[in-house]
């Protein structure tokens, strides 16, 4: 049986490209999740949109772990930018994931930390890593391998933004990344979240957001053709 790999988007634009090259396509809806099995670049893939925010990307990654056995979990996406020498347009590649929203600081623990469990910073699969490393070079695509940081909050100041570094040395911000990554974690299953930088998460994030979307959106899908070719 060959291995099957996940893809999760975030949004329509995200999903949009690799569903115009899926070949004998087929599609499932669990929990209100339309999930598209079919081929791309050779390679047998689940092709999936999670929505906005941690509880659907946790829900849309565990059906894909329990319902279609996928090997191992891709997140392509859109994020604002935490990392300073990173511009709109440039790539994030995971190292590791926080959700920057788990506060429990008045229990005594640090920002990002989960109460009563042993791990809260999650891993990403380094020959994952690795391979999204190689896309983004073949494709001359600057990029940064550094920890995503989630939250159910869009990051739209300079403050916020400013303490995201300080605090949890974050590279990029996003609302979906860490749940997908707590999850694989859970199950003993590969992952790695690719993010597109698609503003600087600073206030000027409702001038250019929409505009730079489908621009985004494209690289990641550039990237991850890459690397299906490549697995």
């Amino acid at each position: 049986m060959s291995e099957v790999t996940g893809i999760i988007g975030a949004m329509d634009e995200e999903i949009k490209l690799l569903l115009e090259h899926m070949e004998n396509r087929s599609e499932t809806v669990k929990a209100g999740i339309r999930y598209y099995e079919g081929v791309i670049m050779g390679k047998s893939v689940v092709l999936c949109k999670s929505g906005v925010g941690k509880v659907n990307a946790a829900v849309t990654t565990q059906i894909l772990l329990d319902a279609f056995g996928v090997s191992r979990v891709l997140f392509t996406g859109v994020a604002g930018a935490v990392h300073p020498e990173l511009n709109i347009g440039d790539i994030v590649i995971s190292s590791r994931c926080i959700q920057h929203d788990m506060d429990a600081t008045a229990l005594g623990y640090s920002r990002g930390v989960i109460p009563y469990q042993e791990v809260s910073t999650f891993t990403a699969d380094s020959g994952l890593v690795r391979l999204a490393e190689q896309a983004c070079k073949e494709l001359k695509q600057k990029y940064v391998t550094g920890i995503v940081l989630s939250g159910d909050q869009f990051i739209a100041s300079r403050e916020a933004v400013r303490d995201l570094r300080e605090e949890l040395n974050g590279a990029c911000a996003e609302m979906e990344g860490a749940a997908v990554a707590q999850v694989c974690y859970m199950n003993e299953a590969p992952f790695v979240i690719i993010r597109s930088m698609s503003d600087k998460a600073d206030g000027s994030a409702h001038v250019n957001y929409r505009d730079f979307t489908a621009a985004a959106a494209e690289r990641s899908h550039s990237i991850l053709e890459y690397m299906l070719q490549a697995l």
